[in-house]
C-alpha cells in the first residue's frame, strides 16, 4: 500500500509534467482515498472505464485521457457530472498524464508504439519535441503496413506518396496529423500517426511522403499499461489494464 502524494509525487517527477505545455491539468484529476493498493490503468477516463475500475475495486485510475481540457466551463453536468459522481461515491482517485505520458523516453506511447512496431527513436522533431523518428525496418511500403496491422489489430488508412523505398520513419501518436509537416522536413519517408485530417490527403501527393492513420486509441494503449506496471514494481501496488475498445 501506498501514499496517494507519495504516488503523485513520482509520477510528477518522472514524466517531468512541468516541461510541458499542455492541453489540460497533468497529475491528479480527481481526489479519492489517500491510501492506494490497486491501480487500475486505461486510455480514456470514461464511464466505461470507471465502472470497470470499480468492479475491479480500484483505489486508483491511471489514465492517458482524463476529464478536463482547455475551454471546458467547468461546470460538473451531463456526462461529466456522472463520470466524477461515480469516481467520488467510491474513493476512486483519477490520474492522467497527456502530453507527458506520450513523450517519455521509455514508457511513453512514442516508445511503446515503436516497440509494438519494431521502431527505435534516434531524434525528436515537431513542437515540444513530441515526434519521434527512427531507421525503417522495412523498405516496402505494404510490408510494413502490414506490420502495422497485425500489431495494432485494424489495418490502418494508408495514403502511399509516391512509393518510394522507406528509409526514415517517423511517428506521435493519438491526434498529431497536424505534425506531418514537421516529419517532412525532418527527412522522414513515412509518418504513422492516430487520425488523418483532409489537408494529409493532399500533403501526401505532392511531397511523396506515405502517411497512415491506425486510430487514436489503438497507438495511444501502451503507455498507461506501462506506466501502470511501472507503478506496481515501484510501490508494491496491484496493476491491471483494462482495455475499453475504440474504434476511432
Amino acid at each position: 500500500m501506498a501514499q496517494r502524494r507519495d504516488i503523485e509525487s513520482h509520477l510528477h517527477e518522472l514524466l517531468q509534467v512541468d516541461r510541458f505545455k499542455d492541453y489540460g491539468p497533468n497529475g491528479l484529476q480527481v481526489e479519492g482515498r489517500p491510501e492506494i493498493l490497486k491501480v487500475v490503468s486505461g486510455v480514456t477516463a470514461s464511464l466505461a472505464l470507471i465502472d470497470a475500475a470499480i468492479e475491479a475495486r480500484a483505489d486508483a485510475l491511471l489514465v492517458h485521457h482524463g476529464l478536463f481540457w482547455r475551454g471546458h466551463d467547468g461546470r460538473l453536468t451531463g456526462w461529466l457530472k456522472t463520470r466524477v459522481e461515480r469516481l467520488l461515491a467510491h474513493g476512486i482517485n483519477l490520474l492522467a498524464y497527456h502530453l507527458p505520458l506520450d513523450a517519455h523516453a521509455e514508457l511513453g506511447n512514442n516508445a511503446q508504439l515503436g516497440r509494438q512496431l519494431g521502431l527505435v527513436g534516434e531524434s525528436r522533431f515537431g513542437d515540444q519535441d513530441l515526434g519521434w523518428l527512427g531507421a525503417a525496418p522495412l523498405a516496402e511500403l505494404p510490408a510494413f503496413t502490414e506490420r502495422v496491422g497485425q500489431a495494432l489489430g485494424r489495418r490502418p488508412l494508408v495514403l502511399a506518396g509516391d512509393g518510394r523505398p522507406l528509409r526514415r520513419v517517423a511517428w506521435c501518436t493519438g491526434g498529431a496529423q497536424g505534425y506531418f509537416e514537421a516529419a517532412i522536413a525532418a527527412g522522414a519517408d513515412l509518418f504513422i500517426t492516430g487520425e488523418v485530417s483532409e489537408p494529409q490527403a493532399h500533403l501526401a501527393r505532392e511531397t511523396g511522403v506515405a502517411f497512415l492513420a491506425c486510430g487514436h486509441h489503438a497507438t495511444e494503449r501502451y503507455g498507461a499499461p506501462a506506466l501502470g506496471a511501472h507503478l506496481a514494481g515501484q510501490f508494491g501496488l496491484e496493476h491491471r489494464f483494462i482495455d475499453i475498445d475504440n474504434p476511432a
